[in-house]
């Protein structure tokens, strides 16, 4: 079998994580919170955390600023993933989740981060152009750092030629991403709301959805289109191609990190060659494996390899 093709993950706007529990969430009282879980947070880190733990490696690019950057360094040290630091503006943000014992009800406040300048972001893109490979996978995921055009993820991509990016976002960077194609875009992955968002109307059935997602990749917007429906499944279409993996039943206790641990799997079969319907049952069941763990923790491999049967792909 030949080498897996490198990895490369991207986060600009990274977060230092802590989750913690009160008993009840009451205003103008003061909750006394457990001891906090801390975890370095952003979207790509969590796809290298997770593509770590599934057995695979990555080089994980993060931006580091101030006393909260230097702690998160430490903690991605010590989570034993392979990291490059630029070094970012100001200081790395933190983010709060908090779940309500009483109700099971989860709380989760981002802090902004810090403002990019033009120069800083030109320095990225030398970076990347220095950095990515041709031929592997470049990741890019998660909130986009203050003061970055719309378009910020195209020119990312264009600054990693021959590279084959993935794109997860939302909001106007997806919008943007449908609108005006990023050339030679590998993935592109939404969940179900962000998808009726840019049709304007629901999405009611799997059908339905694999629709919308094959004309974008018909339209080459991305040449595999993927569409997260929740508790219902995942979709994957191609130009040719409609397949559906179906999510398992399982026990929700958090559903943070569940998009990143989907990523990083069908990320990680992808660079082992595997076929898209083997890699789309890897990543519906790492998902659902992700939800089974606490706020910042993310998918564990055992419980991956038993769900995986549960995730049998169909084609629609």
């Amino acid at each position: 079998m030949p080498d897996p093709s490198p990895i490369l993950t991207l986060t600009l706007n990274p977060a230092l994580d802590m989750a913690t529990e009160v008993p009840e969430i009451l205003p103008g009282q003061k909750l006394r919170c457990s001891d906090p879980l801390l975890d370095p947070g952003g979207g790509g880190l969590n796809v290298s955390r997770a593509i770590r733990a599934l057995g695979g490696d990555s080089l994980a690019l993060v931006a580091i600023g101030g006393l909260t950057g230097d702690r998160l360094a430490g903690l991605i040290r010590a989570s034993g993933i392979t990291f490059l630091s630029i070094l970012g503006p100001g200081e790395t943000r933190q983010s709060l989740t908090v779940t309500e014992e009483t109700t099971g009800k989860q709380y989760r406040f981002m802090l902004p981060g810090p403002v990019w300048s033009e120069a800083e972001r030109a320095h990225v893109f030398t970076l990347l152009r220095a950095t990515a490979r041709p031929g592997g996978i470049s990741v890019i995921s998660g909130s986009q750092p203050p003061g970055v055009p719309v378009d910020f993820p195209a020119q990312l991509a264009l600054s990693m030629p021959g590279s084959r990016a993935v794109l997860d976002t939302s909001g106007k960077p997806l919008t943007e991403a449908v609108r005006n194609p990023i050339s030679g875009l590998e993935v592109l992955r939404m969940d179900s709301e962000e998808a009726e968002g840019l049709t304007g109307h629901a999405l009611t059935s799997r059908a339905d959805t694999a629709k919308f997602a094959q004309d974008l990749a018909r339209k080459g917007v991305a040449k595999k289109v993927v569409i997260a429906r929740g508790a219902d499944g995942n979709v994957l279409a191609t130009a040719d191609r409609r397949l559906f993996a179906p999510a398992p039943k399982v026990r929700v206790k958090s559903t943070v990190g569940a998009g990143d641990s989907f990523v990083a799997a069908l990320v990680l079969a992808m660079a082992r060659g595997l076929p898209d319907d083997e890699a789309l049952a890897l990543a519906a069941a790492s998902a659902a494996a992700a939800v089974m763990t606490d706020a910042t923790q993310l998918c564990r491999p055992e419980d991956v390899m038993r769900l995986l049967p549960d995730c049998a792909v169909t084609v629609l």
